[in-house]
């Protein structure tokens, strides 16, 4: 089978992202944004462009997709898209086809929030959904009231210290020295990617100075939410607040960045995560679910 959809060249990048910025609404899903390229970019901006697919008509972008691993396609749909029949099964057609170059033949999970046309042509090929996930917002339109803790802008210099706090966040052991040094490495790369303009890398230190929370914020510019991509608190100073103080941190950056919200999405499963946004103001919009198919 040819594929419908296209990859772009590292050069392109910079369209992607800004049609990706467009389509950032209020009242819209919270589908892939350009913050999630950013994190992504970590690997290289040669490697982000190879993960990427674009369905297009005639040089117009109609849908974007992140392959985030080989088993999951993040979507973004053209608002004006989202229950276009014909484009939803160009798209079903590719992820529903090993052989297009999208997804594999094992157990492949798409995330198509707000594609309405597309849920549909997925669950008429035998595609399910799968475990549910709650997307968050906190309105910007006010001052955030943040803690008296300190919070740094970090710089690529000082990367090695914010991926150790990420890295005991969400692995829960002391990261390998190779590791470590390979993702500040990729992170100092990613600043020159071309969608990174918006973003701001924080850390915050508890009142010993020590470095106790990490966030990623994303603008997708003036007047559209922002992403809070990702957010972590270091193993060893869980259950002490830190959480809720990174968390109003992040979304105070995001209006200093001129974003209408802030956003972030966590999995329903993770009361843990959820409880920390409320508490930190935002409000928790309905389920969602990622749409799973079996090996074939």
């Amino acid at each position: 089978m040819q594929s419908n959809a296209t990859t772009p060249s590292s050069s392109e990048l910079g369209r992607v992202g800004r049609m990706l910025d467009e389509w950032q609404s209020d009242d819209g899903p919270l589908h892939l944004h350009t913050g999630d390229l950013g994190w992504y970019s970590l690997r290289g901006r040669d490697a982000t462009a190879a993960a990427i697919r674009v369905w297009a008509d005639d040089g117009e972008i109609l849908a974007i997709g992140l392959l985030d691993g080989a088993d999951l396609l993040r979507l973004a749909i053209d608002p004006a898209r989202r229950e276009d029949a014909a484009l939803a099964a160009r798209i079903a057609a590719d992820v529903s086809d090993p052989t297009s170059g999208v997804l594999g033949s094992g157990s492949v999970t798409v995330e198509a929030r707000g594609a309405v046309g597309l849920g549909e042509e997925l669950a008429s090929h035998g595609w399910r959904p799968d475990e549910p996930w709650t997307p968050l917002r906190r309105d910007l339109s006010a001052p955030i009231e943040t803690s008296p803790a300190s919070v740094e802008t970090v710089d690529p210099d000082r990367a090695l210290e914010w991926v150790s706090v990420h890295w005991s966040a969400f692995r829960g052991t002391p990261p390998p020295a190779e590791r470590l040094h390979a993702m500040a490495d990729g992170w100092s790369a990613a600043t020159r990617a071309p969608f990174s303009d918006a973003a701001r890398i924080l850390l915050l230190r508890d009142r010993e100075g020590r470095p106790v929370a990490v966030s990623a914020v994303w603008s997708a510019g003036v007047g559209r939410p922002g992403l809070i991509e990702p957010l972590g608190v270091h193993r060893e100073h869980q259950g002490q607040g830190h959480g809720v103080a990174m968390t109003r941190a992040a979304a105070a950056a995001l209006r200093e960045l001129g974003a209408s919200s802030a956003t972030v999405c966590a999995e329903s499963s993770n009361a843990g995560a959820i409880a920390t946004y409320l508490k930190a103001g935002f409000l928790a919009d309905a389920e969602v679910a990622d749409w799973r198919r079996a090996p074939l």
